[in-house]
C-alpha cells in the first residue's frame, strides 16, 4: 500500500506548484511524509529514501540529499 500511495502522492506534485514548493522547504523525511499525509497519502520515510535522483529531480527539483 504504501508504494503505490506514495505514486500517487508523486504524481499530484508533479501537477501542483505550491505542493513543490511545500516540498522543497521541507527539512526532512518525516516533513514530507506529514505533507503526503495533508493531501491524503500514507507513505513511510523508507520509501522515500529509495527513490532514485531521477524520480527525485522530475518531481521537485531533485535535492533527495537535502533530507538526510
Amino acid at each position: 500500500m504504501s508504494e503505490e500511495q506514495l505514486k500517487a502522492f508523486l504524481t499530484k506534485v508533479k501537477g501542483d506548484s505550491n505542493l513543490q514548493e511545500k516540498l522543497k522547504a521541507a527539512n526532512s523525511l518525516e516533513d514530507v511524509v506529514s505533507i503526503g499525509k495533508e493531501y491524503g497519502h500514507e507513505f513511510t520515510s523508507e520509501k522515500i529514501s529509495q527513490l532514485s535522483e531521477e524520480e527525485l529531480e522530475e518531481v521537485v527539483g531533485g535535492n533527495k540529499s537535502h533530507y538526510y
